[in-house]
């Protein structure tokens, strides 16, 4: 006999029968047709609604995330008290100078001092970083200089 597609069959118990429920109590699943008694999971349409609103409840729980996170660097901020501590009198203070004090973690991230504290240092001069207006004060009033600064 020769083999194609009008005379396949299967193999004995590959397809099995979807099973009939609420067509009799002699079904074995008659009556309530598995479903139990009352209720909306019991009704047509009420159990897919259940999960949806179990999900609602979840993303109502959970935390909202507001704003944004901004992509430019931030300031690395030093204070004039930190600067009363790591340089002498007359010392020209620079990204560098700055990151061998360890007053700073990266030397090509934007650094600025603030008037946080009181300059006691004489002639000091500050070369390429940002420095604020009373920074600037405090260092000119004191005979010292400061180069080449952005605000």
């Amino acid at each position: 006999m020769k083999l194609g597609l009008h005379n396949l069959q299967t193999k004995k118990g590959a397809i099995k029968k979807k099973k009939r429920v609420g067509r009799g109590n002699a079904s074995g699943h008659g009556t309530y047709s598995t479903r139990g008694l009352k209720g909306q999971r019991s009704r047509s349409g009420g159990k897919g609604g259940l999960k949806r609103l179990g999900l609602k409840s979840l993303i109502l729980s959970t935390p909202k995330k507001k704003g944004f996170k901004s992509a430019r660097p931030k300031n690395q901020v030093v204070n004039l008290s930190d600067l009363n501590n790591k340089f002498k009198d007359g010392s020209s203070i620079n990204a560098e100078s700055l990151l061998k004090a360890k007053l700073i973690k990266d030397a090509k991230a934007p650094i600025k001092v603030l008037g946080t504290g009181e300059l006691k240092l004489k002639k000091i001069e500050i070369n390429g970083i940002k420095i604020s207006n009373t920074v600037k004060e405090q260092v000119e009033k004191l005979g010292g200089k400061v180069l080449c600064s952005k605000k």
